[in-house]
Protein backbone atom coordinates (compact mmCIF):
# COMPACT_ATOMS: atom_id res chain seq x y z
CA UNK A 1 0.00 0.00 0.00
CA UNK A 2 2.84 2.35 1.11
CA UNK A 3 4.44 1.63 -2.45
CA UNK A 4 1.19 2.32 -4.69
CA UNK A 5 1.05 5.75 -2.43
CA UNK A 6 4.67 6.51 -3.12
CA UNK A 7 3.83 6.23 -6.49
CA UNK A 8 0.86 7.83 -7.02
CA UNK A 9 2.61 11.06 -4.79
CA UNK A 10 5.65 10.72 -7.58
CA UNK A 11 3.29 11.12 -10.47
CA UNK A 12 1.24 14.12 -8.99
CA UNK A 13 4.97 16.02 -8.04
CA UNK A 14 5.83 14.95 -11.93
CA UNK A 15 2.42 16.34 -13.24
CA UNK A 16 2.93 19.37 -10.87
CA UNK A 17 6.28 20.16 -12.44
CA UNK A 18 5.62 20.10 -16.11
CA UNK A 19 4.82 23.36 -17.54
CA UNK A 20 0.89 24.82 -18.39
CA UNK A 21 0.72 25.06 -21.87
CA UNK A 22 -1.53 27.41 -24.19
CA UNK A 23 -3.81 26.52 -26.90
CA UNK A 24 -1.97 25.55 -29.86
CA UNK A 25 -1.58 27.99 -32.58
CA UNK A 26 -1.87 27.07 -36.38
CA UNK A 27 1.46 29.05 -38.12
CA UNK A 28 0.27 27.08 -41.92
CA UNK A 29 -3.52 26.45 -42.62
CA UNK A 30 -2.27 25.05 -45.88
CA UNK A 31 -3.76 28.09 -47.90
CA UNK A 32 -1.55 30.74 -47.00
CA UNK A 33 1.47 31.96 -45.24
CA UNK A 34 -0.25 35.04 -43.29
CA UNK A 35 1.40 33.96 -40.37
CA UNK A 36 5.30 34.84 -42.11
CA UNK A 37 6.70 37.12 -43.93
CA UNK A 38 9.99 37.58 -45.32
CA UNK A 39 13.07 38.11 -42.38
CA UNK A 40 13.82 42.05 -41.22
CA UNK A 41 11.15 42.88 -43.48
CA UNK A 42 6.91 43.20 -43.57
CA UNK A 43 6.77 41.69 -46.66
CA UNK A 44 5.24 38.56 -47.95
CA UNK A 45 7.08 35.45 -48.76
CA UNK A 46 8.00 35.12 -52.84
CA UNK A 47 5.64 33.12 -54.30
CA UNK A 48 6.17 31.21 -57.02
CA UNK A 49 4.28 32.68 -60.46
CA UNK A 50 3.79 29.27 -62.07
CA UNK A 51 3.44 26.23 -60.56
CA UNK A 52 6.54 24.38 -60.14
CA UNK A 53 8.63 27.55 -60.26
CA UNK A 54 12.30 27.69 -58.82
CA UNK A 55 13.68 29.73 -56.27
CA UNK A 56 10.47 31.13 -54.91
CA UNK A 57 7.19 29.54 -51.75
CA UNK A 58 4.75 27.33 -53.51
CA UNK A 59 1.95 25.41 -51.34
CA UNK A 60 0.36 22.70 -53.04
CA UNK A 61 -2.26 20.52 -52.05
CA UNK A 62 -2.30 22.33 -48.11
CA UNK A 63 2.20 21.33 -48.05
CA UNK A 64 4.22 24.49 -48.09
CA UNK A 65 7.42 23.37 -50.56
CA UNK A 66 10.47 25.63 -52.56
CA UNK A 67 12.88 24.57 -54.83
CA UNK A 68 15.62 26.42 -54.69
CA UNK A 69 16.81 29.46 -53.03
CA UNK A 70 13.71 30.88 -51.47
CA UNK A 71 13.49 33.57 -49.15
CA UNK A 72 14.73 33.09 -45.65
CA UNK A 73 10.79 33.64 -43.86
CA UNK A 74 10.10 34.60 -40.39
CA UNK A 75 6.90 34.63 -38.05
CA UNK A 76 5.15 37.50 -37.84
CA UNK A 77 4.68 36.77 -34.27
CA UNK A 78 7.69 36.84 -31.29
CA UNK A 79 7.64 33.62 -29.20
CA UNK A 80 9.63 32.90 -25.69
CA UNK A 81 8.76 29.65 -23.72
CA UNK A 82 7.24 27.63 -26.03
CA UNK A 83 6.55 24.10 -27.95
CA UNK A 84 7.05 24.11 -31.32
CA UNK A 85 5.94 21.28 -34.01
CA UNK A 86 6.26 20.69 -37.63
CA UNK A 87 6.12 17.92 -39.91
CA UNK A 88 8.75 18.20 -43.34
CA UNK A 89 9.97 16.39 -46.13
CA UNK A 90 13.60 17.08 -47.86
CA UNK A 91 14.65 16.05 -50.93
CA UNK A 92 17.69 14.38 -51.98
CA UNK A 93 21.00 16.03 -51.14
CA UNK A 94 19.31 19.04 -49.83
CA UNK A 95 19.83 21.19 -46.78
CA UNK A 96 17.51 23.75 -44.54
CA UNK A 97 16.55 24.51 -41.06
CA UNK A 98 14.37 26.00 -38.33
CA UNK A 99 15.70 28.85 -36.28
CA UNK A 100 13.56 30.12 -32.75
CA UNK A 101 14.02 33.04 -30.58
CA UNK A 102 15.94 34.70 -33.54
CA UNK A 103 16.13 38.58 -33.18
CA UNK A 104 16.29 41.34 -35.55
CA UNK A 105 18.81 43.38 -34.91
CA UNK A 106 21.58 41.40 -37.35
CA UNK A 107 21.01 41.42 -41.25
CA UNK A 108 20.72 37.52 -40.62
CA UNK A 109 18.55 35.66 -38.35
CA UNK A 110 21.42 32.87 -37.54
CA UNK A 111 23.61 35.49 -35.76
CA UNK A 112 21.03 35.14 -33.13
CA UNK A 113 19.32 31.89 -33.43
CA UNK A 114 19.63 28.58 -32.75
CA UNK A 115 19.12 26.23 -35.91
CA UNK A 116 17.39 23.02 -35.46
CA UNK A 117 18.97 21.45 -38.62
CA UNK A 118 16.77 19.60 -41.53
CA UNK A 119 18.92 17.67 -44.15
CA UNK A 120 19.48 14.82 -46.11
CA UNK A 121 21.56 13.31 -44.06
CA UNK A 122 23.09 10.52 -46.24
CA UNK A 123 23.45 12.80 -49.36
CA UNK A 124 23.71 16.80 -48.46
CA UNK A 125 27.21 18.18 -48.45
CA UNK A 126 26.75 19.05 -44.62
CA UNK A 127 26.59 15.51 -43.02
CA UNK A 128 30.19 15.34 -42.39
CA UNK A 129 29.80 16.70 -38.77
CA UNK A 130 27.36 15.25 -35.99
CA UNK A 131 26.42 18.51 -35.31
CA UNK A 132 25.30 18.94 -38.86
CA UNK A 133 22.72 16.58 -38.81
CA UNK A 134 19.24 16.31 -39.02
CA UNK A 135 17.69 17.65 -35.21
CA UNK A 136 21.18 19.22 -34.02
CA UNK A 137 21.45 22.21 -32.97
CA UNK A 138 23.39 23.74 -35.70
CA UNK A 139 27.44 23.15 -35.25
CA UNK A 140 26.93 22.98 -31.70
CA UNK A 141 25.06 19.77 -30.57
CA UNK A 142 24.93 16.61 -32.34
CA UNK A 143 22.17 14.17 -33.19
CA UNK A 144 22.30 10.84 -34.16
CA UNK A 145 22.84 10.07 -37.97
CA UNK A 146 19.81 7.67 -37.63
CA UNK A 147 17.32 9.49 -36.07
CA UNK A 148 15.97 11.21 -39.72
CA UNK A 149 14.26 9.30 -42.44
CA UNK A 150 15.44 8.98 -45.45
CA UNK A 151 14.84 11.77 -48.42
CA UNK A 152 11.45 11.92 -49.69
CA UNK A 153 10.10 10.92 -46.47
CA UNK A 154 7.93 12.69 -43.63
CA UNK A 155 9.68 13.47 -40.29
CA UNK A 156 8.28 14.91 -37.34
CA UNK A 157 10.46 17.27 -35.60
CA UNK A 158 9.60 18.82 -32.21
CA UNK A 159 11.40 21.68 -30.48
CA UNK A 160 10.69 22.64 -26.50
CA UNK A 161 12.12 25.79 -24.91
CA UNK A 162 11.47 26.79 -21.34
CA UNK A 163 13.61 28.93 -20.23
CA UNK A 164 17.35 28.64 -21.17
CA UNK A 165 16.45 24.49 -21.31
CA UNK A 166 16.20 23.31 -24.90
CA UNK A 167 15.40 20.01 -26.19
CA UNK A 168 15.17 19.13 -29.84
CA UNK A 169 12.77 15.91 -30.88
CA UNK A 170 12.90 14.18 -34.49
CA UNK A 171 10.32 11.08 -35.12
CA UNK A 172 9.21 11.04 -31.18
CA UNK A 173 12.53 11.03 -29.67
CA UNK A 174 14.94 13.21 -28.24
CA UNK A 175 17.69 13.43 -30.35
CA UNK A 176 19.81 17.03 -28.78
CA UNK A 177 19.21 18.76 -25.52
CA UNK A 178 20.93 22.09 -23.85
CA UNK A 179 21.06 24.53 -21.43
CA UNK A 180 22.09 28.11 -22.00
CA UNK A 181 25.07 29.48 -20.11
CA UNK A 182 26.33 26.25 -18.46
CA UNK A 183 29.84 25.21 -18.95
CA UNK A 184 28.53 23.04 -21.66
CA UNK A 185 27.08 25.19 -23.91
CA UNK A 186 30.27 27.70 -23.57
CA UNK A 187 32.40 24.90 -24.50
CA UNK A 188 30.10 23.65 -27.59
CA UNK A 189 30.40 27.59 -28.31
CA UNK A 190 34.05 27.95 -28.53
CA UNK A 191 34.43 24.84 -30.49
CA UNK A 192 31.48 26.08 -33.11
CA UNK A 193 31.29 29.23 -35.79
CA UNK A 194 28.80 31.25 -33.51
CA UNK A 195 31.97 32.27 -30.83
CA UNK A 196 31.29 34.87 -28.58
CA UNK A 197 33.88 37.34 -30.15
CA UNK A 198 31.52 37.35 -33.37
CA UNK A 199 28.76 36.56 -32.31
CA UNK A 200 28.00 38.00 -28.62
CA UNK A 201 24.44 37.44 -28.81
CA UNK A 202 23.81 33.86 -30.02
CA UNK A 203 21.03 32.15 -28.63
CA UNK A 204 20.89 34.68 -25.27
CA UNK A 205 17.84 36.28 -26.46
CA UNK A 206 14.43 34.85 -24.12
CA UNK A 207 12.21 35.75 -26.67
CA UNK A 208 12.11 35.97 -30.78
CA UNK A 209 11.06 35.34 -34.32
CA UNK A 210 10.55 31.35 -35.49
CA UNK A 211 12.71 31.24 -38.93
CA UNK A 212 12.50 28.67 -41.73
CA UNK A 213 15.95 28.64 -44.29
CA UNK A 214 14.43 28.75 -47.58
CA UNK A 215 18.27 30.31 -49.11
CA UNK A 216 19.86 27.06 -49.17
CA UNK A 217 19.78 24.51 -52.13
CA UNK A 218 17.00 21.89 -52.71
CA UNK A 219 13.65 21.07 -52.39
CA UNK A 220 11.88 21.39 -49.21
CA UNK A 221 8.10 20.31 -47.99
CA UNK A 222 6.25 21.58 -44.54
CA UNK A 223 3.12 20.60 -43.39
CA UNK A 224 1.10 20.84 -39.83
CA UNK A 225 2.83 23.66 -38.38
CA UNK A 226 2.02 24.67 -35.08
CA UNK A 227 3.31 26.39 -31.64
CA UNK A 228 1.83 26.75 -28.48
CA UNK A 229 3.56 28.83 -25.41
CA UNK A 230 4.45 27.55 -22.36
CA UNK A 231 3.53 29.23 -19.08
Amino acid sequence: MRFIVTLALSALLTQAAAPAAGPWISLFDGKSMDAWRIFKTEKAPGMCATPGAADCWEIVGGVLKKDGHANDIASKQMFGDFEFELEWNIGEASNSGVFYRGTEEFNQIYWSAPEYQLLDNIKADDNKKDNHLAGSVYDLFAAPKEAAYVAGQWNQTRIVAKGPHVEHWLNGKMVASYDVGTPAWDAAIDASKFKAARYPKFGRATTGVLGIQGDHPGTLALRNIRIRELK
